[in-house]
């Protein structure tokens, strides 16, 4: 079922599709500026123990997980995968509905 887009809806998509890759971009550069200070951070104040490994990791990690939500790489957690559990839900609670209805001829 496929649905018809008004202009100002694919606009509107279209804008917000936008907004989502401009703020991956703002969140890659934060982490390009901020982890060198990091770095510098931890062995001016801790050589002997390298902490800024984990911390670059974890939020290299958040990087990738973002980039592939954005950019529509996951393989679960699409939009297909959404509007298959919508249908799932809406066919159980149908389903749902009519069990409790069966036996009730007043309703």
């Amino acid at each position: 079922m496929e649905k018809d887009f008004t202009e100002a809806d694919r606009y509107y998509d279209a804008q917000k599709r936008v907004k989502e890759i401009r703020e991956f971009y703002e969140h890659l550069t934060v982490y390009v500026l901020c982890n060198p200070i990091v770095i510098v951070v931890n062995y001016m104040t801790s050589p002997e123990y390298l902490w800024w490994i984990w911390s670059v990791m974890g939020w290299g990690m958040a990087i990738i997980l973002h980039g592939l939500k954005v950019f529509s790489f996951p393989p679960f957690f699409n939009k297909k995968w959404e509007q298959k559990k919508i249908q799932e839900i809406l066919e159980k609670e149908n389903k749902q509905r009519l069990e409790s209805n069966h036996g009730n001829k007043f309703e």
